[in-house]
């Protein structure tokens, strides 16, 4: 079953094929110097040890779901935390400047996140490094963009926000565990252009502004709400996808390697939750 995802289509297992052809069982690759000279008096130079053939390559561990909710967990752990040390950091918003600080933040955080995340996306063998920076620039222009609304909008709207993104993602869970809910190929076409074009709109909508030509499709306003139930929903089918290629990749045999890139891919789903259901919240509670 081939992956229309960019996040997972680079890995062979996220795709229903097994890693390396094993179901159970992956290997380091054909490359000499990463085998295990330990084993059976093998060299590990030139391909032969000291008994004349060839050493096996080494298995390596499956990803599993205990490694999933780990690196997820980290994931996570480091958004929340420089999502937090952003708002303690940048100035109280009394002041233009101070709320044109904040704004900076704000726009190179997400300007960092979304480079990373096309890199992440794309590319082929996943860097552990690269995710948690990604997470990092994410949790920057988070904390920014959460220090902003609490200032307009005040009312707790953070914390219901936070608490709102994680019950999505307990209640997608559940739906897809218990309902037993089937992603067929339509489905993934569907959310993935779905979100190409979302992602679209938004830079769209963005180089507008810089023109004072704005449509306000994700401001405050009737459009506004409409693209933040859209995207909210858009957001949980995200996660039924996520949850849906961890699955096939555990059954795949991949590597544990490849439980970042599941974790990457949730946060990314976590975080447009996030942001379309503060944005919801924001204008729900507008007089």
């Amino acid at each position: 079953m081939q992956s229309n995802n960019p996040v997972f289509s680079r890995a062979e297992g996220f795709n229903g094929q097994h890693a390396h052809g094993h179901a159970n069982q992956t290997y380091v690759g054909n490359d000499p110097a990463q085998w295990n000279i330990a084993q059976g008096g093998y060299a590990g130079q030139g391909g032969q040890g000291e008994y004349g053939y060839a050493a096996p390559p080494v298995a390596q561990r499956p990803m599993t779901i205990d490694s999933v909710v780990q690196k997820t967990g980290i994931s996570l752990g480091v958004v929340i935390v420089t999502a937090v040390i952003t708002w303690i950091m940048t100035p109280a918003i009394d002041s233009t400047s101070a709320l044109n600080s904040i704004y900076l933040a704000a726009m190179v955080g997400a300007g960092a996140a979304f480079i990373l995340s096309m890199v992440n996306s794309f590319k082929r063998v996943i860097s552990p490094a690269l995710v948690l920076a990604f997470c990092a620039a994410e949790g920057i222009a988070l904390g920014a963009l959460s220090k902003m609304f609490d200032a307009q909008f005040g009312d707790g709207i953070v914390t219901n926000a936070v608490m709102g993104t994680f019950a999505a993602f307990a209640g997608t869970l559940a739906a897809y565990k218990f309902l037993n809910i089937k992603v067929g190929d339509k489905f993934r076409v569907f959310v993935v252009a779905a979100m190409f074009g979302m992602v679209g709109l938004g830079l769209l909508e963005m180089v507008l502004r810089m023109f004072g030509a704005g449509m306000g499709l994700f401001g405050f306003g009737t459009l506004g709400m409409i693209t933040a139930v859209v995207g909210l929903v858009l957001g949980i089918f995200m996660l039924i996808l996520d949850f849906d290629f961890v699955e096939q990749g555990i059954a795949a045999g991949l590597e544990e390697r490849e439980s970042w890139r599941a974790a990457f891919a949730m946060t990314v789903s976590l975080v447009w939750i996030y942001t379309n259901l503060l944005r919801l919240l924001a204008i729900f509670s507008q007089d």
